[in-house]
């Protein structure tokens, strides 16, 4: 089946309009009609080259909100006219420990999982496409139930990846009332982290380089806000942090942050730079138990487990919706980080 999508033909070359092509769908198989795809920054690096390994044409986006079209005959869960998400996972081994854990974002089987575009996490196989598309055909267990209201689902798309980015480190390390939590990066997923820490009812503190983002962390729900370029700001914080989240994406100092935790406290990076860190202080780590952790988006359990928090305390992202036809525009405003905090494609103007 051939429908409208647009891709990157080459790493040089802007998304442009094409066809693709669908499976039928399978006994298993969910026929989605996509309303809504978020814009992710893995987006942009994937359809630039950035990444190794990437496979052209390249039709990104793993944010994807849509109605069902069609079901196979084995398929329980969802019935045709549900709103459904696909997030960043369209298979995976199945029955690796992860996988048996719920954990399928560590699969552990031969490929890796398969990428809702780009194909399995290890280059093998055929190659897939993302929800920059009219539709998009998966297996029921990666299809997700979406229940909030219809008016909120263009920012409810946004949670299929900043929205479990966020979620996944914040439950696996027991965020909740009576801890000190720390948010760095008021950004797609920085903002969604303040406004789920939040929500489980810790102490959030937010960091930012920008004195003109102070209010804009206290409106989405911090108690404190740090500019991390003041050293007496930072200072006043020192040994006080249960938790940080850092969702910075590019080469910063680590140590600055460290300092800033309890001992056995935790600082879990889930943002990648396209160059390393400068390497952090072991010592800052050994003389206070101190840890380093890292964190990759969050099981289809744990990301129904979001959704459905989101959706019971009126969570959504704060977003800017644009056309198809505006995605490199949009693109170029993403890398100044000209957004708040997440563009979303109408995919109707498709």
């Amino acid at each position: 089946m051939q429908i409208k999508a647009f891709a990157a033909q080459s790493p040089t070359s802007p998304l442009a309009a094409t066809t693709i092509a669908r499976r039928e769908t399978g006994p298993k198989d969910v026929a989605i009609d996509i309303l809504y795809c978020g814009v992710c920054h893995s987006d942009l690096h994937a359809a630039r080259g950035e990444w190794p390994g990437m496979r052209y044409p390249l039709v990104p986006g793993h944010e994807i909100i849509g109605r069902v079209s069609a079901t196979g005959d084995l398929v329980k869960a969802q019935q045709v006219g549900d709103i459904v998400g696909v997030g960043c996972m369209v298979d995976s081994c199945r029955h690796c420990y992860s996988c048996d854990d719920g954990q399928e974002q560590y699969c552990e089987g031969q490929h890796g999982w398969l990428q809702t575009y780009n194909g399995w996490l290890d280059g093998s196989g055929e190659n897939t496409y993302g929800g920059y598309s009219a539709s998009i055909t998966v297996d029921e267990h990666f299809v997700l139930k979406i229940r909030h209201q219809e008016e909120q689902l263009a920012a409810v798309a946004p949670l299929l990846c900043a929205g479990i980015t966020t979620w996944s480190p914040l439950r696996h390390w027991d965020v909740g009332p009576g801890k000190k939590v720390g948010i760095v990066g008021i950004g797609g997923l920085g903002h969604m982290g303040i406004k789920l820490a939040h929500a489980l009812g810790a102490h959030v503190v937010a960091f930012t380089t920008s004195p003109s983002k102070v209010q804009d962390a206290r409106d989405l729900g911090a108690d404190e806000v740090v500019v991390s370029r003041n050293p007496d700001e930072m200072a006043a914080h020192a040994r006080s942090f249960d938790f940080i989240l850092n969702t910075v994406a590019a080469p910063h100092d680590l140590d600055a942050f460290t300092a800033l935790l309890k001992r056995d406290g935790t600082m879990t990076l889930v943002g990648v730079p396209d160059s390393p860190h400068p390497s952090p202080s072991v010592a800052n780590l050994i003389f206070s138990r101190r840890q380093i952790a890292g964190s990759l988006i969050g099981g289809i359990a744990e990301t129904q487990e979001m959704l459905d928090f989101c959706a019971e305390h009126g969570i959504t992202s704060d977003v800017e919706m644009i056309a198809m036809s505006d995605i490199e525009p949009a693109f170029e405003r993403m890398k100044k980080s000209n957004v708040k905090y997440r563009f979303v494609i109408d995919m109707a103007t498709i």
